[in-house]
């Protein structure tokens, strides 16, 4: 079995662990987001050799899928056995440079899209409109938590709400910038504001004392005020139409930012895309 210290292809690097040497059908999965492509093996009902992949840089030989699907290879227990692939994409000019790529690799692929089972029913009037990941979200949310209502709280580039219940399934959401967007907006729409790039270091003191630590507070600390504002309202039309209490979960990059900060149990799965790319897979392979 190959161990973390083997995961290493020139300079791109695999983040966990190898996968696990005895059984279980492995599965490749694929997320590809506007600014990051998230990849995984799902295998054992877990996720193994996560990394991300800048999506410009998809197809690139030496930092893109081709490098990890080599570097993935070479620690396999058994290299040479079929890998599937399923993904799901935001970004329409890098599906076709997936499928490329993972036919040049030998790869069966499937993709989630509306049209697939996911384990709920699809209420939302124009499904071809929800993104792949937030249905991805959705699934991956049934999985972890069935017959309850799901609020999906996912912060990355643009923060989306995923709402599941019970009754209607995958209902719909809200959308909003994510907090990077309103940071890089506050620096390209004025002239003096700087670019604030960290959102990362806590917050000790929400008196700023410079430029970019009240931009930091605002972005950190006003983000989560923002999400909570947006969950009271959801948690009370839940309430008002009788549905027992969500089960909310956090993804996304940022999904740190508001750790802690929400009035309400949260519970963080930072790949539940992923997750929810295998459970859905798992129901249409038949």
């Amino acid at each position: 079995m190959s161990t973390p210290s083997d995961l290493r292809h020139s300079d791109f690097d695999l983040r966990i662990s190898a996968p696990p040497a005895g059984g279980g059908a492995a599965l490749l999965c694929v997320d590809i987001g506007n600014t990051h492509t998230h990849v995984a093996l799902h295998q054992e009902g877990a996720l193994h050799a996560q990394n991300d992949i800048p999506t410009p840089l998809l197809d690139d030989p030496a930092q893109g899928l081709p490098a990890y699907l080599a570097t993935l290879r070479s620690a396999l227990p058994t290299p040479g056995s079929p890998l599937p692939l399923a993904f799901c994409s935001v970004v329409p000019a890098a599906t076709p440079k997936l499928r490329t790529l993972a036919s040049a690799a030998g790869l069966p692929v499937w993709q989630l899209t509306h049209e697939v089972r996911l384990g709920v029913p699809i209420t939302y009037p124009r499904p071809a409109e929800i993104g792949q990941d937030r249905l991805a979200n959705a699934a991956g949310a049934h999985a972890l938590a069935p017959g309850r209502p799901a609020i999906v709280i996912d912060l990355g580039t643009a923060v989306t709400f995923d709402l599941i219940t019970p009754e209607g399934g995958y209902e719909g959401g809200i959308i909003t910038p994510g907090p990077a967007l309103v940071t890089r907006y506050l620096h390209e729409r004025t002239a003096q504001l700087p670019l604030v790039t960290d959102l990362t270091t806590p917050i000790t003191s929400v008196i700023g004392k410079s430029t970019v630590e009240a931009i930091r507070i605002g972005a950190v600390v006003g983000y989560a005020g923002l999400i909570q504002a947006l969950l009271d309202a959801v948690l009370a039309e839940f309430a008002a139409r009788g549905l027992p209490p969500a089960e909310i979960f956090l993804s996304g990059g940022a999904a740190q930012m508001v750790e802690g900060r929400l009035r309400q149990p949260a519970r963080i799965v930072p790949d539940l895309a992923l997750l929810g790319l295998a459970a859905a897979h798992a129901l249409n392979r038949f």
